[in-house]
């Protein structure tokens, strides 16, 4: 290589020099990635956990309305043929009021789905977490309950009764009331609370409530959710091609809870900005940095341009020091950051355990001054929180993103910085230096 005296030259400026601006820069960057990583991994878990549970329980990827109830079996068998459906569910839904062994009465609504649901969306099945019994809604008074609602009415476990009323008249008991009453064979819990507080599951096909007055709907999963507008009009052309489909209407996932999807984007976009403001900060130092080296090595830069070092050589010197501290910086962040990312559970459990020990020992001394001992601290209580654990979700493509925020901060700093390298004539810094 015709200038490899250039990566060497740019190495001991790095390493031999006697400022620690570089190691302080390396370690700016790496504590930028690192934090960058964990944040937007855990907002990453909580926010696609929100979305998955939206999606997968509640609105499904694409949702099919305005069926004849007659041709909702026909309408199914078409809907899976068509490429990239992975399941069709008909279902149905009405609001009611809850009754169970605590006075008052709990808003619910209450979901009809096939009994075997389970078995064709298995992406429900795995939102789905019982702590009591089990998905068993074969029984014609059988009824599954969030864990917040169960909670709510008093239910003890499986097996308890829960009285419904139905707000919209879809409930058809025999003696006309809109009452019916129901046995609680599952309590369920998703990890999104409003589906915990407010959801139950009873049998479609029960004489519980009247699936004409209800309007059945058929809820259609895709093998990729981000290709809902291609399966859509796959759908579209494949019912308008049959009769009795004319007025069926077709929305996907984006058409619900559009508001809530997009504050959700919007939060992580403002928190991946201000985070990133860490590198502009780093950029800057690494800037300041920079020049202060170029003016203190007019010197070394005048004999190395004497000797033959071209203008751009002698400049990618200090472009190679943006580089080898950009890429130290943002590899040092990315490993420790996906490491912490990955095992964030373990990591506050380890931050409230060296927390805790404090506290212990800050509580001896209170007690032998006199003092009130105080409580356990706990980052994220289930107490307070609505979380078992914290979780965390890594996007390659975010990481990847991440990695070159902290690496091109550094290298950008230091080419904007080496500009001054052009300025200085070998001749005049050899006549007066």
């Amino acid at each position: 290589m015709k200038n490899k005296w250039v990566l060497f030259i740019a190495s001991r400026y790095i390493f031999k020099g006697r400022s620690n601006s570089p190691i302080l820069a390396i370690l700016g960057i790496a504590f930028g990635v690192l934090a960058l990583i964990v944040i937007i991994g855990v907002m990453n878990g909580f926010q696609l956990g929100f979305i998955e549970s939206i999606i997968e329980i509640s609105s499904y990827h694409l949702r099919i309305e305005s069926v004849p109830l007659d041709l909702i079996a026909r309408a199914h068998d078409e809907i899976m043929t068509v490429p990239g459906v992975k399941a069709a569910v008909p279902f149905c839904e009405f609001q009611a009021l809850a009754k169970g062994r605590r006075s008052g009465q709990q808003a619910v609504v209450a979901r009809g789905v096939p009994e075997n649901v389970l078995d064709t969306d298995k992406s429900m099945e795995a939102k789905l977490e019982f702590e009591d019994g089990f998905f068993d809604i074969s029984g014609h008074d059988s009824v599954l309950l969030g864990t917040e609602l169960a909670r709510r009415l008093g239910v003890i476990g499986v097996g308890d009764r829960v009285t419904l009323f139905s707000i919209t008249g879809i409930l058809s008991a025999q003696d006309g009331s809109g009452l019916d009453e129901l046995t609680v064979t599952g309590i369920f819990r998703t990890g999104f609370y409003e589906y915990d507080c407010s959801w139950a599951f009873i049998n479609i096909e029960n004489k519980t409530f009247s699936a004409e007055d209800s309007g059945v709907k058929i809820g259609v999963k895709i093998n990729n959710r981000f290709q809902d507008r291609l399966v859509l009009e796959r759908i579209k052309k494949k019912l308008s091609n049959e009769d009795g489909f004319q007025d069926v209407k077709i929305s996907s996932w984006r058409d619900y809870n559009r508001s809530f999807f997009g504050a959700l984007r919007t939060e992580k976009l403002f928190m991946f900005i201000l985070v990133g403001l860490i590198f502009i900060v780093v950029a800057l130092n690494i800037y300041q940095s920079q020049r202060r080296a170029v003016l203190q090595r007019r010197e070394e830069i005048g004999l190395l341009r004497a000797v033959g070092g071209g203008q751009r050589a002698v400049r990618f010197v200090f472009v190679c020091d943006g580089a080898i501290i950009g890429f130290a910086g943002a590899g040092l962040g990315l490993v420790f950051g996906l490491v912490i990312a990955c095992h964030i559970p373990q990591f506050f459990s380890l931050v409230e355990s060296v927390v805790n020990n404090c506290i212990v020992l800050l509580n001896s001394l209170a007690v032998f001054f006199g003092e009130m001992p105080t409580g356990n601290f706990a980052v994220f209580s289930p107490a307070i929180f609505y979380i078992k654990e914290i979780p965390s979700r890594i996007i390659p493509a975010e990481v990847i993103i991440i990695f070159m925020f902290g690496f091109l901060s550094a290298l950008s700093a230091a080419w904007f910085a080496s500009r001054k390298v052009a300025k200085i004539q070998p001749a005049e810094v050899l006549r007066y230096e």
